[in-house]
């Protein structure tokens, strides 16, 4: 159902690659809510992805644009704005990969090259999407950023590895430029913290499936899905939500609240724990 809740805004989406991705329900939903929006992702990722689909589905410009590259980004916006018709409303990032993780280097192994591009990629490249928008003035006042977070931010989860801290970092991205953006320009910026989400990306995390549903067992709620957190993205990205900014929303189910529920402690209860261990016999932590 559709609320007109984005009416007559206009919007950029990081990161949509095909219609397992977030930014691609993001997408959806804005469209739906009456937004008009620029798709973006790398040029290679457009050419592999199936954004064409999506732009066709949602009267959407595609813009190829490499989120580490400030010059990439500048082009962006000035171009955004001219297919939109004006200064930008609202902005998601969903930007995330690491390279340690695909190549199943652990956290007490990384390849500090890859960790380098894990941080550029999923964290940094927020920075830079921010500065570049402000040295453009080119969100309007009142305009609403998000990244989508994770709770390993916070918490130590096995296998999530080098990306926690990228979200981390992420996370303070937000709350440093948050200040600095809200005193100027009234611009909000937030993070998501969302659920286990069967995407492509979550999809390369060590033992996803066990964390998903671990997850789903611990949280009041269960999971929120995709198309729930796309809601949720566009309840922030509209007049509704003026007046928060700077805060690390946690979108689980009630999963960072909780301790242990009954649902896990019985599966815990009834499952025999086998620990990882190498050809030699020691436990892999990472």
């Amino acid at each position: 159902m559709a609320y007109n809740l984005l009416k007559g805004k206009k919007g950029i989406i990081f990161g949509a690659l095909n219609d397992q991705s977030i930014a691609w329900k993001v997408a959806e939903r804005a469209a739906e809510e009456g937004a008009q929006i620029v798709l973006t992702n790398t040029a290679v990722a457009c050419r592999m992805g199936t954004i064409d689909e999506l732009a066709k589905k949602t009267n959407a410009t595609i813009i190829p644009a490499d989120a580490t590259s400030v010059e990439d980004l500048e082009n962006l916006f000035n171009e955004a704005q001219k297919a939109l018709g004006g200064k930008i409303d609202f902005v998601l990032h969903s930007c995330a990969m690491s390279v340690n993780m695909r190549k199943k280097r652990t956290y007490d192994d990384l390849d500090y090259g890859f960790l380098s591009k894990t941080l550029d990629i999923s964290a940094i490249s927020f920075h830079k999407m921010l500065q570049v928008a402000k040295k453009l003035d080119a969100l309007n006042d009142y305009a609403s950023v998000l990244a989508l977070s994770y709770i390993a931010s916070h918490r130590t989860f096995f296998g999530y590895n080098d990306m926690a801290d990228a979200k981390s970092l992420l996370e303070s991205i937000a709350r440093s430029f948050g200040y600095i953006y809200g005193r100027e320009k009234h611009v909000r910026i937030n993070t998501i913290s969302q659920s286990p989400t069967m995407t492509t990306a979550g999809s390369a995390i060590k033992g996803f499936d066990g964390l998903f549903d671990f997850a789903d067992r611990m949280s009041p709620l269960g999971n929120a899905t995709a198309d729930e957190c796309a809601d949720y993205c566009v309840v922030m990205f509209s007049d509704l939500t003026k007046k928060v900014t700077m805060q690390n929303l946690f979108h689980d189910g009630g999963f960072s609240n909780m301790g242990m529920s009954l649902r896990g402690m019985t599966q815990y209860n009834k499952s025999f724990i086998d620990e990882n261990r190498d050809e030699k016999g020691n436990i892999i932590y990472g």
